[in-house]
């Protein structure tokens, strides 16, 4: 009995803070599940990205402000850390840098999906 708690307590241990790692959650929106972040404002990826590369200026990011990463954040998984124009870093999905749009003003609004071609909402 003695082994089992303390395998559970490992598996536990190990388990929890992988799934609190993960800095969106998933949202039931038109498009199907997008992601967002905890105020529940849509996320974007940009075309002209490199993989695991911003290539949104500082300029763009006035328009497009990068989702961030906050505190002692750590990659894991599909996620990483990558910097934007202003050397800060920000969180990517399968290498792919994520953004939130100036445009939207209330969680759930997707207003930037298609803009110019180039921007997508996050699935």
């Amino acid at each position: 009995m003695k082994t089992l708690l303390i395998a559970i307590g490992l598996v536990a241990a190990t388990t929890l803070p992988a799934l609190a790692a993960e800095p969106v959650k998933m949202v039931d929106t038109k498009m199907g599940k997008v992601m967002a972040t905890e105020k529940g404002m849509t996320l974007y990826t940009f075309d002209k990205d490199a993989q695991g590369k911003s290539n949104c200026d500082k300029d763009c990011l006035k328009k497009w402000p990068a989702f961030h990463a906050v505190g002692k954040a750590k990659a894991e998984g599909e996620w990483s850390l990558v910097k934007d124009a202003d050397g800060k870093q920000m969180w990517a999905y399968g290498g792919k840098p994520l953004y939130t749009f100036s445009g939207d003003k209330k969680s759930g609004d997707m207003n930037g999906d298609g803009f110019g071609n180039m921007w997508h909402v996050a699935k």
